[in-house]
């Protein structure tokens, strides 16, 4: 009996049909109600969204014929500057100058043909100048460094330069207006920003024509001390890339733990510098080997003393 009664109750519980169709005719009516109100307020957007397209359109247009004339611009004056013989830093930091305050005008036109009205964005700027200056201190730092390397000339592109603070050194290749490019001696390229170079002392290696050439060789206590200072200033006197003019020195520097250290100095080009003295010391220890004269190692002597 108890099943029974269980299936009549169940049976009671389902719904009929009408029931079923009543409520997929109701999901039906509303989504065709939302359909149609999406449909209406897409209608009435129309306007609005072809104005927005044609707005964009033209921002396109503009900042394509902004470009177009920025790069005109920068062409022209970088002809002017050539022919009134400026310093290449100096061209490189006024185009680079240029270029952004242009860009940055042409922002502020194509924000106002949105729209956007100059008072809002000058209150803008107002308020948010004293954030942005936080933030962009090391930038403006960077600019004023910039500023004095055009100014007070330091080095120019070409120059090499080298950081003994940051372990940097190169060939000074770009004086933009926040950071300055250098090249390596293996052709790399270092950014560096421009505040490091006004902020620590510097070395312009290439700033006079001629640099000194100084190197030192040592040789074994038992070799021939003036055998091997009378060679060395052969090769001086004999070399082609040697300023005979100048001063040329050979002299003992100083009595190391394991060698006789002999010092030379004398002048080169500043261009012909690293060759010269890559083959110098190549011919040093070549001939030196071939005179028989030792180069030694870094060694210790051990005495041992007999008791008995």
């Amino acid at each position: 009996m108890q099943p029974m009664i269980w299936l009549a109750a169940a049976s009671q519980t389902e719904p009929s049909v009408e029931d079923v169709i009543d409520t997929a005719e109701q999901v039906t009516t509303d989504t065709v109600q939302e359909v149609n109100q999406f449909i209406k307020f897409f209608n009435d957007r129309i306007p609005d969204l072809i104005a927005f397209g044609i707005q964009v359109v033209l921002a396109i247009i503009v900042f394509i014929i902004g470009s177009k004339l920025i790069k005109w611009v920068r062409r022209i004056v970088k002809r002017s500057l050539e022919r009134a013989n400026a310093d290449t830093g100096v061209s490189q930091f006024i185009d680079s100058l240029l270029k952004f305050g242009l860009y940055a005008l042409l922002i502020f036109i194509i924000a106002m043909r949105f729209g956007v009205e100059s008072s809002s964005v000058a209150a803008l700027i107002a308020s948010a100048g004293v954030a942005v200056g936080l933030a962009v201190q090391g930038t403006l730092s960077n600019f004023a460094g910039g500023v004095l390397i055009l100014l007070l000339k330091p080095f120019t592109v070409g120059d090499y330069v080298i950081v003994p603070q940051e372990g940097i050194e190169g060939t000074v290749k770009e004086i933009q207006i926040f950071y300055t490019k250098m090249a390596t001696v293996d052709n790399q390229t270092v950014v560096v920003p421009n505040s490091i170079l006004t902020e620590n002392s510097l070395t312009n290696v290439t700033a006079r024509p001629e640099r000194q050439l100084d190197l030192k060789v040592g040789i074994s206590y038992d070799a021939d001390l003036k055998k091997a200072k009378q060679l060395i200033e052969d090769m001086l006197y004999s070399d082609s890339t040697i300023i005979q003019d100048e001063d040329i020195k050979v002299f003992v520097d100083s009595l190391g733990d394991s060698s006789v250290v002999i010092g030379l100095r004398a002048w080169v080009k500043t261009e012909e510098y690293w060759k010269t003295r890559w083959r110098l010391l190549e011919q040093i220890k070549l001939t030196f080997d071939e005179e028989g004269i030792e180069i030694p190692y870094n060694q210790l002597t051990v005495h041992m003393k007999n008791e008995e």
